[in-house]
């Protein structure tokens, strides 16, 4: 029972991890935390009976960096909806082309880098666009990351955490 999990949420409801109810409980206690939902079980300690939480909410915002997608060839092409960002052709046989060459400099980094189809690459070859004479369809742009993952079995098994969730991470239709 002790180690059932409990959603944690931040002071501001962005949900930040999933603890156990012996975590919980402690921080419950020590007034760093306060019981939104409770599970169906009580814990009893030697002169009370505490009832078991299942989504608590820290009084205190904890600040964290922002997570970022890894830059990998398959997230570029899904940032790109597998489209060539020269000609427009959606087709699944692309390859990644950086916007400036990096033998000009140009880095590997999400704003640098765009789905090209082989006969696009092979014709802007290591020159800028405009030198190409070649437009991009869109800006190359990092995909926005939302806060913390929480695993589809908890979600399926704590009917009481749907409400804290944001509508990506429930399957709900948005």
């Amino acid at each position: 029972m002790v180690n059932s999990p409990v959603l944690v949420l931040n002071q501001n409801y962005e949900p930040l991890n999933i603890s156990r109810v012996r975590r919980a409980v402690v921080l419950v206690m020590r007034g760093k935390a306060e019981t939104l939902e409770n599970d169906s079980g009580m814990i009893h300690t030697a002169s009370d009976a505490i009832p078991m939480p299942s989504v608590i909410r820290l009084v205190y915002l904890v600040k964290r960096p922002r997570p970022e997608k890894k830059l990998t060839r398959r997230e570029v092409f899904q940032r790109d909806n597998y489209t060539c960002q020269y000609c427009g052709a959606e087709t699944r046989e692309l390859t990644l082309d950086h916007v400036i060459p990096r033998h000009r400099g140009g880095r590997h980094i999400w704003g640098n880098v765009v789905s090209a189809c082989a006969r696009c690459n092979n014709r802007k070859a290591g020159r800028t666009p405009q030198e190409a004479g070649m437009r991009l369809i869109r800006q190359p742009i990092a995909p926005r990351v939302s806060g913390y993952y929480v695993p589809y079995e908890y979600i399926q098994r704590h009917n009481e955490w749907q409400r804290f969730l944001p509508l990506w991470q429930r399957g709900d239709e948005v």
